[in-house]
């Protein structure tokens, strides 16, 4: 089953998280295999906001474990976290992301979703997607959201990967590809 994870950070704890980052490193290697994309959220001056997580893990339990258990966390640098089943529409890893890692500005998009489904197929040409898939509930049958990780121009045109009348909300963070796979 996979998971997406977003940590995110409690305002003031960037001193907290930096004391942790090897600590929370060795965590994350620990579930190597099972990481589907990982990396840090920034707001627009560079400073850490988040940390997303999208894992492929036996079952809920496992992942709230994951989740819950993960050091910066049990140190009190999160403010919240989100945790939903995901489903991986482009069915590879961040690190088969074909298109060039290190070039362009690269976002989260995340649409909390509000009554019938939307966006439950690749959007078509979306070559900049670099991770992909409906935010489900626990049992995996009712539609919550969407999360996506692509590189864009602008967050603007980041955000326009989902239809903007479908979600109680969108949220758009600058990401970068995390880990030190």
């Amino acid at each position: 089953m996979e998971f997406f994870c977003y940590h995110r950070d409690r305002p003031g704890s960037l001193t907290l998280r930096n004391e942790l980052v090897e600590e929370h490193w060795s965590y994350m290697d620990r579930y190597a295999e099972e990481l589907i994309a990982r990396g840090p959220t920034f707001a627009g001056d560079e400073t850490p906001t988040g940390s997303v997580h999208i894992v492929d893990l036996p079952d809920a339990a496992t992942a709230r474990t994951f989740a819950f258990d993960e050091p910066n966390y049990q140190a009190g640098a999160y403010r919240d976290v989100l945790l939903r089943r995901w489903r991986n529409l482009l069915g590879r890893t961040m690190w088969d992301f074909p298109g060039d890692r290190t070039r362009g500005n690269r976002y989260l998009v995340l649409g909390l979703g509000s009554g019938r489904p939307a966006d439950l197929a690749v959007p078509p040409g979306r070559d900049e997607l670099i991770a992909y898939g409906p935010l489900l509930s626990d049992d995996g049958a009712t539609w919550l959201g969407t999360a996506a990780l692509l590189t864009a121009s602008d967050p603007d045109t980041a955000r326009a990967v989902l239809t903007p009348d479908r979600y109680a909300g969108i949220e758009v963070h600058d990401w970068e590809f995390g880990g030190r796979r």
